[in-house]
């Protein structure tokens, strides 16, 4: 297409494909593919499709996303119930469901007067209290801005240097008047939920298409109109996850689905049984709550760029306080590779300060009337006063502070919760292939470190800089990176000390390294080669991707199943053995009924065993991260 759809409600592509006949639903993702391929124009608040010669698809968008049914029309007809307007929304990227109307009336467009599943249902008029927060639990690169939530609620200690302001979900005063327990239309809401992704679990990324993107669409409006915002929104990224992968855009990342289907799952199974607090942490939120924080004087720490796979893209600033406390200013909205480029020149939005985020990021902010969410967002509301104000190197004070914080500490706070930055010292000494491309090999206090870029487009500079980097070994930098759990100690860099210019830095996804701004030829120290140890962990975790990916049946198929469960129980993981042989089992077992012919796979047992052995893998890897960096091996949440 010329031009880029609009978002479009998960509510509005539901009700458009529960619309359709049998026959149109088996069309659907060809109408879908055709409909890519054709010209469409933007006019004001609406974009319009030339379906053929004779005849125009519009979508209405007034506030820049479609929010009804009746706001996409065409002139087909078949219209109002034709391929062209289900195939459109299944086309369109995906729209905050915050967006959604949460009336009686929408929420009848899905069948009829209700959402069911089994005997029991989730009625209209149930209206979500806790708003959406991002992902619950998720262990992907966060949407800055909105920090990734956590299971439980953690607040950060004010003495703690590096700590943002509230680790995690801190329930609204509606949440803490929500029951202890899950409703009855939440445990309906969590089913619908668990089924309709253990089916795009079952059919794998080729094998879901729009339908059952639908369905799963379908169950997240469900969930957000009954209370449950955390699991719609995990629910949504699957979706855009399964749309990169069918696509095969750039962006896509197989582990992102993988955690994002592991987080919907897990969710979905834990509600109807939990209580109090845990519940609290499952239902999420959807508004970032700000509350007055009074003066604040900030110092410009580094921006980075964002660029996702849902098509968000922008820029985020970090600042800290005198006390190290973490802060956040963030321009990300829809768009491409462009405005995450482009962002990091945009004015901040908070007050009336013209400073762009590049510049912030270098210099100071002195604020009144700040208003903070608990994730360390800075508001910017009317009352907001802020004013440009002399700034700090990392190596004066108070920044300094960030990195004298032990770094099996900070690895600890970055494993159970937070934002996962580390601030570390490091020496660089050469470059280690990766399959995903080359990474920086430095020492970090005797740890080898593997330093990767936080992104591989092309338009950002993080490979161009990483590459300069390793032309100069025995380089000392202090540097700040993204912890990414793995084996072996592993970050992604996102800025650095200039090589020549101690009071300097570079955003590595922003600023681009020259030649000149390599220091001389430096002898790199001494040190022992990276490990290359490792438990045979991918064993289970390759089985738990190929599933995500190509779904049950390529897990049904004969092959060594055995021998690898033999290899993890002669290397101390018995455990993982057993989930890898019952995840085979329950891929390939089908029973007969009485007339010998094959009964439907259990879908349910499959994802239950999909699920135990992603949650295996996630914990393991976690606890192998902790003890490559000398953290705290006793993690909460980890058994």
């Amino acid at each position: 297409m010329s031009v880029e759809l609009p978002p479009v409600a998960p509510s509005v592509t539901a009700a458009l494909v529960e619309g359709l006949t049998p026959r149109l639903r088996k069309r659907l993702d060809a109408g879908v593919a055709k409909l890519a391929s054709r010209p469409a124009v933007r006019d004001g608040d609406t974009v319009r499709i030339a379906v053929d010669d004779d005849t125009q698809l519009e979508l209405h968008a007034p506030g820049g996303a479609v929010t009804s049914a009746d706001a996409i029309r065409c002139g087909c007809l078949l219209a109002p119930d034709c391929l062209h307007r289900a195939a459109a929304a299944s086309a369109a990227p995906i729209a905050d469901p915050a967006l959604e109307p949460e009336s009686a009336t929408a929420s009848r467009s899905l069948t009829g007067s209700e959402f069911s599943t089994g005997s029991a249902s989730v009625t209209e008029s149930a209206t979500a209290t806790a708003p959406l927060a991002g992902r619950i639990g998720g262990d992907g690169p966060p949407i800055v801005g909105a920090a990734p939530s956590q299971a439980a609620p953690a607040t950060a200690s004010p003495s703690s240097a590096g700590s943002t302001r509230t680790a995690g979900v801190t329930p609204t005063a509606d949440a803490a008047r929500e029951p202890e327990s899950a409703t009855s239309d939440q445990r309906a809401a969590s089913r619908a939920m668990f089924e309709a992704a253990a089916a795009v679990l079952d059919a794998g990324t080729d094998g879901a298409g729009a339908v059952l993107q639908a369905e799963l669409l379908r169950a997240a409006h469900g969930a957000r109109i009954c209370g449950l915002p955390g699991i719609a929104s995990a629910a949504v990224s699957v979706v855009t996850q399964v749309r990169a992968a069918r696509s095969a855009q750039p962006a896509y990342r197989l582990g992102d689905l993988t955690s994002a289907l592991r987080e919907v799952l897990g969710t979905a199974h834990r509600i109807p049984d939990a209580t109090g607090p845990e519940l609290a942490a499952l239902r999420g939120t959807a508004r970032q709550p700000y509350t007055p924080d009074g003066s604040l004087r900030l110092y410009g720490l580094f921006s980075e760029p964002i660029l996702t796979a849902t098509g968000y893209a922008g820029a985020v600033t970090w600042t800290a306080d005198a006390e190290g406390r973490l802060y956040t200013v963030s321009d990300v909205a829809p768009g491409g590779p462009g405005r995450a480029v482009g962002a990091a020149d945009r004015a901040v939005r908070v007050g009336d300060t013209a400073l762009t985020h590049r510049e912030l990021s270098r210099a100071g902010l002195a604020m009144s009337g700040a208003t903070v969410s608990p994730t360390g967002r800075l508001g910017a509301g009317a009352a907001v006063r802020a004013v440009r104000a002399p700034g700090a190197a990392w190596r004066e004070a108070p920044l300094d502070r960030l990195w004298a914080v032990p770094v099996a500490e900070q690895v600890s706070r970055a494993l159970t919760g937070g934002d996962g930055l580390l601030f570390l010292e490091v020496t660089l000494t050469g470059t280690v292939r990766e399959a995903a491309g080359d990474c920086l090999l430095a020492d970090c206090d005797g740890l080898t470190l593997r330093l990767a870029g936080a992104h591989d487009h092309p338009a950002l500079p993080f490979r161009d800089n990483l590459r300069l980097l390793a032309a100069a070994p025995g380089t000392r930098l202090r540097v700040v990176a993204r912890l990414a759990p793995a084996p072996l100690p592993r970050a992604l860099l996102l800025a650095t000390d200039h090589p020549r210019d101690d009071s300097a830095h570079l955003d590595v996804g922003l600023d681009r390294l020259q030649h000149a701004d390599l220091p001389g030829p430096v002898v790199p120290p001494a040190g022992p080669p990276p490990g290359t140890d490792e438990a045979p962990l991918h064993l289970l975790r390759r089985r738990v991707h190929q599933a995500a990916s190509a779904g049950r049946r390529v897990l049904a198929f004969p092959g060594d199943s055995a021998a690898d469960s033999r290899r993890l129980e002669r290397s101390g993981l018995g455990g993982a053995g057993e989930l890898l042989d019952e995840l085979h089992s329950s891929a390939a077992e089908r029973s007969r009924d009485v007339f010998g012919r094959l009964v439907p796979a259990d879908v349910d047992r499959f994802a239950r065993a999909w699920l135990a052995a992603a949650h295996y893998t996630e914990e393991v890897d976690r606890a192998l991260c902790a003890a490559a960096w000398g953290a705290d091996p006793e993690l909460p949440g980890s058994h």
